[in-house]
């Protein structure tokens, strides 16, 4: 009797037993794998928004770091026996514009399509600078232009009487932004609006580039208000505003993810 007891206990699982456990088994792997692949779905999305950020972020530096050098160098800094120096040699205005340029009578700075420039405008800006001071090559146009959701660059040195700033920059542009949701349609406003409310008052674009001019009397007004001081030539600072879209939308809300960013560059070389 003592050996039938003993042999008894030592039986092993049963099959039904082994069941369980295996489908047990099967069902923690089974959410295992479920919550592994949405972290991963999480840390790619997360990943596209960082470098999508990151980007604007480091282009809304460099347009602010060109609008802090804009204006330079004046002509003043030259000492030209005979003539001045040549028109390529130093900074009419901190920003260059069209029509017209480089007449004394600039045109008139509006918004929203507004006013008789064409550039600078709402997505459009041309800054005059030298960029590599330490060379004698003259001075920079560098150029800004939201085309579509791309913001886009062109650089080339200033033509000494030839081609007019927006026509030297027009065949020079490069991608530089991408994903820029300033001048989305009114369909798109509406529904990035649902996600974020606080984005396009109004339910309108919002421009990128809002300029100040000086005035005789008091800081600096923008440009459209400041009566007969409105033209490119009494710009002084350039605010910056950019709405970027990540590529990808969140893994977990299928909704878009957006930021919006501000920076503000003031010339250091105004009213030449």
């Amino acid at each position: 009797m003592k050996r039938a007891h003993q042999k008894q206990s030592e039986q092993g699982f049963s099959l039904i037993e082994m069941m369980i456990a295996a489908v047990i088994f099967i069902l923690l792997c089974g959410a295992a794998f479920a919550l592994l692949s949405v972290a991963q779905q999480r840390y790619q999305t997360e990943s596209q928004v960082l470098n999508s950020f990151q980007e604007a972020r480091f282009g809304l530096d460099d347009m602010v770091r060109d609008v802090n050098g804009s204006g330079y160098p004046p002509q003043n800094q030259f000492s030209f026996t005979s003539g001045g120096p040549p028109s390529n040699f130093y900074a009419i205005t901190p920003v260059a514009w069209a029509p017209g340029y480089p007449t004394n009578s600039p045109c008139q700075i509006g918004t929203g399509g507004g006013g008789t420039c064409t550039t600078p405008g709402d997505f459009d800006l041309i800054i005059e600078r030298d960029v590599d001071y330490w060379h004698t090559d003259g001075v920079e146009w560098t150029r800004y232009q939201l085309q579509g959701s791309v913001l886009s660059r062109a650089a080339v040195e200033k033509s000494g009487g030839g081609s007019p700033p927006d026509v030297a920059t027009s065949s020079a542009f490069v991608p530089y932004i991408q994903n820029v949701m300033n001048n989305a349609s009114p369909a798109q406003i509406a529904q990035l609006q649902a996600v974020y409310p606080q984005m396009f008052p109004g339910g309108n674009p919002v421009p990128i580039f809002s300029y100040f001019c000086y005035t005789p009397y008091g800081p600096p007004q923008p440009c459209p208000s400041a009566g007969s001081n409105n033209s490119p030539i009494n710009v002084t600072d350039v605010e910056i505003t950019l709405i970027v879209m990540a590529p990808t939308q969140d893994a977990q809300t299928g909704q878009p993810r957006l930021i919006e960013l501000h920076g503000r560059g003031h010339s250091l070389n105004p009213i030449q």
